[in-house]
């Protein structure tokens, strides 16, 4: 049995996410992801302005003069939720944890993408695969990935994105849109980056908490590193220790965003003392642009 609090987390998301994908989301989710690609429908006469690249060329031989191959796109699409939960998501200074903000989206892009017809699946991860759901429609079906999300005790606490990306290109064959949902502490995963982005349409959506990229001044702290557990005192009141803090973490983003540029995968930067309502609107938007 599923506690009555993880329902009601369920239902409390559902409600509040239901408004945002009816006004705001539908049309751009709509705009932006467009199919799998092209799906042959028939042959017919060439006409002049043609692009050639069509020309069935067995067809025109055949009938003696040229015939070009017709294409509908297929407007059937996978989206593919890869969601990381290792430890360091249980961390939030503001109003939520960086995991709690990333079920919040998650609901969001799979209400959009029930209400387009497509399929929606789930890879949970850590160090290690914690859950696949594969895709499927429906509403009921959305429900249950939300469950999944909220229910999971991960049995790992590190982070390894290339082995998610890997393992999710050993489950979904066909192209699909993927939204990797993590905050990116992860050793080396450029290369498989690389791969799933040329297989998938893949948009990494980076959730980072304030106080990962800079110190407030409060004395001695102890910091833990959530995933390896190991600690460290700093004296937050030296300014050069905080600005120190500051250089390698704004180093360490800009690095990883370098690295997504380079390999052309589109980036959603979510923060959890800001809105995420903005940052989504935008990246379709900007999508949008790019493909009308």
């Amino acid at each position: 049995m599923i506690p009555k609090d993880i329902l009601k987390k369920v239902k409390r998301i559902e409600i509040q996410t239901r408004g945002l994908v009816n006004d705001v989301f539908s049309g751009e989710y709509h705009s932006v992801f467009r199919g799998r690609g092209m799906e042959f429908s028939e042959v017919r006469e060439y006409q002049v302005g043609d692009d050639i690249r069509t020309i069935d060329w067995n067809v025109s031989a055949r009938m003696g003069h040229p015939f070009v191959k017709v294409f509908e796109e297929e407007r059937e699409l996978t989206v593919m939720l890869l969601v990381d939960v290792s430890s360091s998501g249980d961390f939030g200074t503001v109003e939520r944890m960086k995991g709690e903000l990333a079920i919040e989206i998650c609901a969001l892009l799979a209400f959009s993408a029930i209400k387009n017809n497509d399929k929606v699946g789930l890879v949970i991860f850590t160090d290690r695969i914690e859950k696949f759901v594969p895709p499927k429609k429906g509403k009921s079906h959305v429900l249950r990935v939300l469950r999944e999300l909220l229910y999971h005790e991960p049995k790992g606490r590190g982070t390894d994105i290339a082995m998610a990306l890997e393992y999710l290109s050993s489950v979904i064959t066909r192209r699909a849109v993927v939204f990797l949902v993590s905050d990116f502490i992860s050793e080396d995963y450029s290369k498989a980056m690389q791969i799933a982005n040329k297989r998938h349409d893949l948009v990494a959506i980076t959730i980072t908490d304030p106080r990962e990229m800079e110190l407030p001044n409060i004395g001695l702290v102890e910091l833990e590193d959530a995933e390896t557990e190991e600690t460290i005192l700093l004296d937050t009141a030296d300014a050069a220790t905080r600005s120190m803090f500051t250089r390698e973490t704004s180093a360490a983003k800009e690095k990883r965003d370098k690295m997504l540029r380079t390999l052309s995968v589109d980036t959603i930067d979510i923060r959890t003392d800001v809105s995420y309502i903005e940052p989504l609107i935008r990246f379709f938007r900007m999508r949008a642009k790019r493909f009308h």
